[in-house]
């Protein structure tokens, strides 16, 4: 038979267990529940096992507390010597405050990807191109220290950023592959102008020492032959002999030299070899 009674007793059953439930809250680790009461934040509620007032207490919102990868896009900047450049970066923070998180403003996610791009835009514009390209760390610091203060009223906590690329546009890329080779084409023609010019002035003075050499070997036979002459002089006691030796020296060199000349095919020398000097100072004498 039907028993209203026992229907009364099921429904109170089943709706103190579903009260007891939505009166506990398992909370898991890494994660904070923030509860509002009647449409009004209440508390956060921590890693374990939570109680709250069911049908008046709801979670709004779950937040993680773990490390929070965020990837900036690339976007172009502008340098302070009109160079356009493509940079991007990645931002690592962490939920310190979650009510603060979502009551504090709309999407924190957007509102710091939105924060480094201005950032990153007004620190690399204050910089010229070759500083922005070898300045990482200290455009780092920089936007890690212009972002900080302003994510901490969110209760975030900013733990490090990265510049991931920071690269030149494609337009300046060619451009400044047009200025290397220019370069490299000039200091190539300053080095090929240096080595031609080494080349001469080493070869000037070859010549030179070449030169000074030969006075020098013709003064030390110059000497030589003086000193000849002087000791033949001195043997015959003066008289034409010495000249006569002089001459005659010089006009076998002379032949010598003539029969080595390739053009050379016959060389004729005189049978009375004194008589023929003789007949030079004779020649020489007139």
């Amino acid at each position: 038979m039907f028993n209203p009674g026992l229907i009364v007793v099921a429904f109170l059953l089943l709706l103190v267990i579903i009260t007891i439930s939505m009166g506990v809250r398992i909370v898991p680790q890494g994660f904070k529940f923030v509860i509002q009461r009647l449409g009004k934040y209440h508390c956060t509620l921590a890693p374990g096992l939570n109680i709250i007032i069911p049908y008046m207490d709801t979670v709004a919102y779950k937040v993680t507390t773990k490390d929070i990868v965020m990837d900036i896009p690339s976007q172009e900047v502008i340098t302070r010597d009109n160079a356009v450049i493509i940079t991007n970066a990645v931002a690592y923070i962490n939920i310190v405050s979650p009510e603060k998180a979502v009551y504090g403003v709309e999407d924190y996610r957007m509102a710091i990807q939105t924060l480094v791009q201005t950032s990153l835009r007004s620190i690399v514009g204050e910089m010229d191109l070759d500083d922005a390209l070898s300045s990482r760390d200290r455009i780092k610091a920089r936007l890690k220290e212009t972002i900080s203060d302003d994510i901490s009223d969110w209760g975030i906590m900013l733990k490090t950023v990265e510049i991931q690329d920071i690269n030149p546009s494609d337009t300046m890329q060619h451009a400044m592959e047009e200025q290397a080779a220019a370069e490299r084409a000039r200091r190539a023609t300053v080095t090929r102008a240096e080595g031609d010019k080494s080349a001469a002035i080493l070869q000037a003075d070859g010549r030179l020492e070449a030169s000074r050499r030969d006075a020098e070997a013709k003064v030390v036979l110059a000497e030589a032959d003086r000193e000849a002459i002087a000791k033949v002089a001195e043997a015959t006691k003066g008289g034409e002999l010495p000249l006569v030796f002089l001459l005659g020296q010089r006009y076998v060199d002379a032949m010598r030299k003539m029969a080595e000349n390739n053009n050379s095919k016959v060389v004729v020398l005189p049978a009375d070899l004194p008589a023929a000097v003789r007949g030079i100072m004779g020649t020489l004498g007139k």
